[in-house]
């Protein structure tokens, strides 16, 4: 009985030896595909960042075309609302000035008594 105990303590060592091997196989093969899942979830990281940055820098350079063209726009308008305002005034004044001179020739020219 003594050679058979001996072989059965020989067989559970290989039995644990290959249970170990099978066990650093699994965690090896995990390791693989966790570092792979990893580098995969990073690339798409990196693609959703790409593709916010793109879509934030063209969503500020559309207003700032939007704003550069507005602002054209806007020193046009403000120039014709000058120029109407401009000429108002100027008829306005001539209207008046020669009320003023009409006025001041009546009172100069009339004789009090």
């Amino acid at each position: 009985m003594g050679t058979m105990d001996s072989f059965r303590g020989q067989g559970g060592i290989q039995m644990l030896l290959t249970a170990e091997q099978e066990a650093q196989h699994i965690v090896s093969g995990a390791r693989s595909l966790k570092m792979a899942r990893l580098k995969q979830a990073k690339e798409e990281a990196e693609k959703d960042v790409a593709l916010y940055h793109y879509n934030t820098e063209t969503e500020y350079q559309n207003k700032i075309s939007e704003t550069s063209g507005n602002s054209g726009n806007t020193v046009k308008q403000l120039e014709e609302e000058t120029e109407m305002k401009i000429k108002a005034l100027t008829e306005s004044t001539s209207r008046v000035s020669k009320e003023i001179v009409d006025m001041l020739m009546k009172h100069i020219t009339s004789v009090r008594t």
